[in-house]
């Protein structure tokens, strides 16, 4: 194992992280800060708890969950993208590097960076809403898990991407509607039944759900199946970038 290798793309990759520091780390602080505002205050007031959790605490796993989801992705696919986009990715395919090596430094990286946000906004929540997590240790490996995850998912999307619109197509697209349908404002349980019924189609919600048993031990679909769910995901996109670096799809001139 080259961990040379790996240190080097890992800490090109989390310099750009404070080379923008404002966008980075300040405009994650002041959505979440807009979100609790518009959410936390607006519906709140009409909304006094859900499943005996105050609405504005209700709301921190599916906040968090949005932000490190579209981070993860998006950190990945512009990490991967724009060594395409200059040419230097093939440099990077003629080192001495494997491809776990390269998968390793630059989905580090961006599941490191969406990390890190992820805990900004918990941090910034603290401030609005009283938080009591009921499981810690699960909290962090939900938030492990699924910035890993999705950051070697956004891995794909940036190989896949011909151009900059590309690269934010997924995120924008599919991500954010996801996420918002996915329980991150609201209980399942709370939509009629058939909704209910079509609400689990959508894997988003098994991730809400399992982050959000880890702050307040409840969910609404077992927390197995969450693990699960996760684990179908890293699967699938684990193989699909073997198949890409054994075939070159889009790697190639």
């Amino acid at each position: 194992m080259n961990f040379r290798a790996i240190a080097a793309i890992y800490k090109f990759e989390m310099a750009r992280t404070f080379r923008s520091i404002g966008q980075s780390v300040i405009s994650p602080v002041v959505s979440t800060s807009l979100y609790f505002v518009v959410f936390g205050t607006a519906i709140g007031s009409r909304i006094d708890t859900v499943e005996g959790i105050a609405y504005g605490a209700f709301i921190v796993p599916g906040l968090m969950m949005l932000q490190m989801l579209m981070q993860s992705v998006s950190n990945a696919a512009l990490g991967i993208y724009f060594p395409k986009f200059v040419g230097t990715i093939y440099e990077v395919l003629s080192a001495p590097i494997s491809v776990p090596e390269i998968v390793m430094g630059y989905v580090g990286a961006a599941a490191t960076k969406a990390l890190m946000i992820g805990l900004i906004i918990l941090g910034t929540a603290s401030f609005f809403v009283d938080l009591q997590i009921a499981h810690p240790l699960a909290m962090l490996a939900f938030m492990v898990l699924t910035c890993v995850t999705f950051a070697m998912f956004g891995f794909i999307i940036g190989i896949w991407a011909d151009n900059f619109e590309q690269v934010n197509l997924i995120p924008m697209l599919v991500i954010t509607p996801l996420v918002f349908l996915g329980g991150a404002f609201y209980s399942i349980s709370m939509l009629p039944e058939a909704w209910q019924t079509v609400a689990l189609f959508n894997p988003v919600v098994y991730l809400v759900s399992g982050f959000r048993w880890s702050f307040f031990a409840m969910s609404d679909v077992p927390v197995g199946i969450s693990l699960v769910a996760i684990a179908v995901v890293l699967v699938l996109c684990l193989t699909a970038i073997t198949a890409i670096f054994r075939t070159g799809w889009k790697l190639r001139s």
